[in-house]
């Protein structure tokens, strides 16, 4: 038996991961990391991830478990490796996905580094994945069995030896197992809902988080088209993302031309009912590139957002030492996304190239690509750069 650190989130997930490890007999221990800023209002600093209500939902399991709870403030951690970074990102016109930013430098790294100083031989989270260790002692990152629940994406940036140091119990069960579990072991969160926005960003607002330190940001300026033509004026680049529809104001629709291909666009549209995007003969327009140095966005219609190819940077591979050669994968660009078939092939500096066998919609700068041999992840990158349709 282990002696086991669970970073208790105050969630259903965590709090199983950790009754489990308990029934298997292992010594446990659970620790949550206090990471709400502290220019976040109290009357936002609610049950959610990271506020004071997760930290006490998460002290009652551990009663209730009857192991000890410990709270970690790693707040001035937190905002200067995921906060500032969020915001600089944005002000560079890319789009960050805050929760690899704090798996790889807060959650598998710092804390890691914290709970085994204490003493504990392993880390485990309530993250829907999982981790094997080879016959050769390789250290294996594979999907989770509730494919609906899978979160390997946001775990593609963790390096290996820090899996090596860490337990995903809930990651063979399926959600609606998980909460049964939870209510068989009488834990108070059994029924609560999952988390579903940025643990910083209250409302939804993420444009007021950035504003605090990235002001350049959220300055209005001009919206262009693919022919340079200045359509409307936006409300500050950090308020946009690459596929967004909505918010664009004057920008709304284009003159109508044949159907675009691919899949039915699920996002909604721009305004008010009856504006231009809703008028016969148009159809509307999306954000297909952010220009920072020209404080600029330019759109165009839902074709123009699909690309086959794009250049990553800042690679982790798990299941391989290093790509050497053109590797067959299937890709995914954002977490609960579809995989697509690709072929990844070394770029300059340490990059990789990446040739989609069919068009993905709305890659950006900034997000992730995570590449799979099957259940296996082989590794992650962040965007870099992406080749689309115009």
């Amino acid at each position: 038996m282990a002696r086991v650190a669970v970073a208790m989130s105050g969630g259903v997930d965590s709090a199983v991961a950790a009754a489990l490890l308990v029934e298997d007999g292992h010594e446990v221990a659970g620790f949550t990391m206090n990471l709400w800023p502290e220019w976040v209002p109290p009357a936002d600093n609610g049950p959610g991830c990271c506020g004071l209500g997760a930290i006490d939902d998460a002290r009652a399991v551990a009663r209730t478990l009857g192991i000890p709870h410990y709270v970690l403030n790693l707040r001035e951690a937190f905002e200067r490796a995921v906060i500032r970074d969020f915001a600089s990102e944005y002000a560079r016109g890319r789009t960050p996905n805050p929760c690899i930013a704090c798996n790889r430098a807060i959650k598998f790294a710092l804390l890691l580094r914290r709970v085994r100083a204490l003493g504990m031989e392993y880390l485990a989270t309530g993250h829907y994945a999982r981790v094997e260790h080879g016959p050769d002692g390789a250290v294996r990152l594979l999907r989770a069995a509730d494919r609906r629940k899978d979160q390997s994406y946001v775990l593609a940036g963790v390096r290996r030896e820090q899996l090596g140091r860490t337990l995903f119990p809930v990651g063979v069960h399926t959600k609606p197992e998980i909460r049964a579990i939870a209510r068989s072991c009488g834990l108070r969160v059994a029924e609560k809902p999952d988390s579903q926005e940025i643990c910083f960003v209250p409302h939804g607002d993420h444009g007021a988080v950035v504003a605090r330190y990235a002001p350049q940001a959220t300055r209005p300026g001009p919206i262009y088209d693919g022919t340079g033509r200045m359509v409307g004026e936006h409300r500050g680049l950090a308020r946009y993302t690459v596929g967004q529809r909505r918010g664009l104001g004057t920008a709304a629709g284009v003159p109508q031309g044949p159907a675009a291909e691919g899949p039915r666009q699920e996002t909604e549209p721009v305004g008010r009912r009856g504006t231009e995007a809703g008028r016969a003969g148009e159809r509307p327009r999306y954000v297909v590139a952010i220009d920072p140095a020209r404080n600029a966005l330019r759109v165009g219609d839902a074709q123009a957002l699909y690309c086959q190819e794009l250049t990553a940077g800042d690679a982790n591979w798990i299941a391989i030492d290093e790509l050497r050669d053109r590797c067959h994968v299937t890709a995914r660009i954002r977490h609960g996304g579809a995989d697509v078939s690709a072929v990844l092939t070394p770029a300059e500096r340490g990059r990789v190239h990446v040739q989609f066998a069919e068009p993905v919609r709305a890659a950006a700068p900034g997000q992730a690509v995570a590449f799979y041999a099957g259940d296996v992840v082989l590794g992650g990158a962040i965007i870099d750069e992406v080749g689309c349709g115009g």
